[in-house]
């Protein structure tokens, strides 16, 4: 079962974390180049190749299919020139799900109830009511079938997703909904902060602001 427990005990994101944040960022703006290095940042990091596959396939949810897609590729070609250059990548663990899949609605309405602390009407109020098959995608896909592979925890997964919209322009509503969220699986405002300044490194100040305002992590 995945776990939401955020494992850091001194409020500060871990190298692996910091990949995480500039792995989806640079896959959500189609940034190959720099996504180039910070793949390989990672591997160096200790994220294991399929934790870094599992970020990217999350990204489609987000960012679309063509950039999740260029990330793999861009994956694959940092892969081959790493063993080439006889660099050892860890595998780790195979993504396993659920057998519950009877009804993958109901399923997907669960983890997202654990990861809101909010019980889930069906349909979703709003757009559910209006295009329920979104709310039906929303709910048997990306929350039955990717957030509950346990190659990721909740948290990693959170801190994928807040960093993607972070980079991405006019999705405010949305990333104010996930640094909530995020908050529920343990990351902290001190966390939060720091993912800001990755992104600010990585895709611009502007961007980063927009993180540190939602989340209430301005610095001082």
């Amino acid at each position: 079962m995945n776990t939401q427990n955020n494992t850091e005990q001194n409020g500060k994101l871990t190298s692996q974390q910091q990949s995480i944040v500039s792995i989806s960022a640079l896959t959500a703006t189609g940034d190959l180049e720099n996504l180039k290095t910070q793949l390989a940042a990672g591997l160096d990091a200790g994220l294991t190749v399929n934790q870094i596959k599992e970020i990217l396939v999350q990204m489609y949810a987000y960012s679309g299919f063509p950039r999740s897609l260029n990330g793999i590729n861009t994956f694959m070609k940092v892969l081959e020139e790493r063993k080439a250059q006889g660099i050892p990548d860890n595998p780790g663990k195979e993504a396993t799900q659920s057998k519950d899949t009877v009804d993958k609605y109901a399923q997907g309405r669960k983890v997202l109830e654990a990861l809101t602390k909010t019980p889930q009407s069906k349909p979703a109020p709003g757009f559910g009511e209006f295009a329920p098959r979104i709310d039906a995608f929303l709910k048997e896909h990306l929350f039955a079938d990717i957030f509950e592979s346990d190659v990721l925890t909740y948290a990693q997964r959170e801190l994928a997703t807040i960093s993607a919209l972070s980079a991405m322009t006019g999705l405010a509503a949305q990333l104010q909904a996930h640094v909530a969220i995020g908050k529920n699986t343990g990351l902290t405002g001190s966390q939060l902060l720091q993912a800001a300044d990755v992104i600010e490194k990585q895709i611009s100040k502007t961007q980063a602001d927009t993180l540190r305002e939602i989340s209430g992590t301005q610095r001082k």
